[in-house]
């Protein structure tokens, strides 16, 4: 009778399992929000631009604005979502981020914009690493890919309708009025979170990482503290591998567009369908790289392993592919390469942040991811500004700006191949 009693309240655990997914397709709608935030201004690039009067270099210092305090502020957001957990730190985050995006509405200067913009970097800073811990208490060790994939097709399915749908809210609205609609949209978000999310019980819990609870209890090892991360060598690197590779991604969000409209000649609205097509690629991209590394997993490969194969081969292969366009005068052909670079360059993003929680302790798997996160947002940060310089100094040349992203991308798949290791095989927690 007990026994019996056991296993229907297991099997009805398991059957409560499924909410997982449901808080999947929460973090995947604020992931679209969060980045449609962020996209606002790389739209608006030319219509700002030509208001205020801006130079490519002015506009690339608004659009690396948002980056630097966002990758700064990334360090101390890992530690808080350890410490306070995802459902309060990630609703914070979102009513922060929707409220700066109404109020950049108001803005009527350049010192405004860029203040605006700075706040917007620090309030998105939690929303990764929230994701992440959700996946680390929701999904076990080996089914944490796919998750965290899914979870960041939201970055890129923003990335992909962001041009045509905010290009029809600017023709329709006005740059501000396109500002204020996004902001809304953020405040429901929020709110929804609020009321839906929970973390698991204890039942669920033991459901889903008995294995590691008894390791970890096993083991029982003092806990390192936040700064501790730093004295590893496998953080410096994953630094370095997510600057390389964050790079390139965020030469194509800022400056996608203005490159469509200026070198191939595209009209704003023509730029805004055609932008698309390299982000919908990227929705291919990401997931691609979660499925697999399972696969990889399933067949054998040690984990660590597993997600290196997808990180550093789509960084190589999205390097491949960005380095000729440079050279090609054909239009088409141009859009190709773009749209299969920026294919690849996704397929690391889920299996980078996996493998931060793949090696961190589990008290420490939103810092370590956080960590890595600024070391790409330092990249990301001087993407925009090195390709603003750039095309002032040629002329508006974008060779020697494909040229570098290209550069960076095999840097950072390098960095990930020969230096980050397994080295929890080779301690306690192995």
């Amino acid at each position: 009778m007990a026994q019996d009693s056991l296993v229907s309240s297991s099997v009805k655990t398991s059957a409560g399992l499924r909410v997982r997914w449901v808080f999947v397709a929460l973090l995947v709608v604020g992931g679209i929000v969060n980045y449609l935030d962020r996209a606002t201004l790389s739209v608006a690039n030319t219509t700002i631009s030509g208001e205020f009067g801006l130079s490519s270099t002015e506009m690339g210092l608004l659009l690396a604005a948002f980056s630097w305090p966002y990758a700064v502020a990334n360090l101390p957001a890992g530690y808080l979502v350890d410490r306070f957990g995802p459902k309060k730190m990630y609703a914070w985050a979102a009513g922060l981020w929707s409220l700066m995006t109404m109020v950049t509405a108001a803005a009527g200067s350049f010192g405004f914009l860029y203040a605006a913009r700075v706040a917007l970097g620090v309030a998105e800073s939690p929303f990764f690493t929230a994701s992440l811990k959700v996946n680390e208490r929701w999904f076990g060790k080996e089914e944490r890919a796919l998750p965290i994939s899914v979870v960041n097709t939201g970055s890129q399915i923003a990335n992909a309708i962001a041009p045509p749908l905010l290009t029809s809210l600017l023709i329709a609205f006005g740059w501000r009025g396109m500002f204020l609609a996004v902001g809304v949209l953020g405040i429901f978000v929020m709110l929804v979170w609020l009321r839906v999310y929970r973390d698991p019980g204890l039942r669920e819990q033991a459901l889903i990482r008995g294995e590691e609870i008894a390791e970890e209890v096993k083991g029982g090892a003092p806990k390192a503290g936040w700064g501790a991360l730093f004295g590893q060598r496998n953080t410096w690197f994953m630094i370095l591998g997510a600057f390389g590779i964050f790079y390139t991604v965020w030469v194509y969000l800022t400056w996608l567009p203005s490159y469509l409209e200026t070198s191939r000649g595209f009209s704003l609205a023509e730029t805004g369908w055609l932008a698309s097509l390299p982000y919908l690629c990227g929705i291919a991209g990401v997931l691609t790289g979660g499925v697999l590394s399972g696969r990889l997993i399933r067949r054998g490969l040690p984990t660590v392993t597993a997600r290196k194969v997808p990180i550093v081969g789509g960084a190589v292969l999205a390097a491949v592919a960005v380095l000729p366009v440079a050279y090609v005068e054909s239009t088409p052909l141009a859009v190709a390469l773009l749209s299969l670079g920026y294919f690849a360059a996704q397929v690391p993003m889920g299996c980078l942040w996996t493998l931060a929680s793949d090696l961190a302790a589990p008290h420490q798997v939103a810092s370590l991811g956080a960590i890595q996160n600024f070391g790409g947002f330092l990249g990301a940060a001087l993407a925009p500004i090195v390709t603003g310089a750039i095309l002032d100094a040629t002329g508006n040349s974008y060779t020697l700006v494909f040229l570098v992203g290209g550069v960076l991308l095999l840097v950072g798949g390098a960095s990930y191949l020969f230096f980050v290791r397994d080295t929890q095989a080779e301690g306690p927690r192995a």
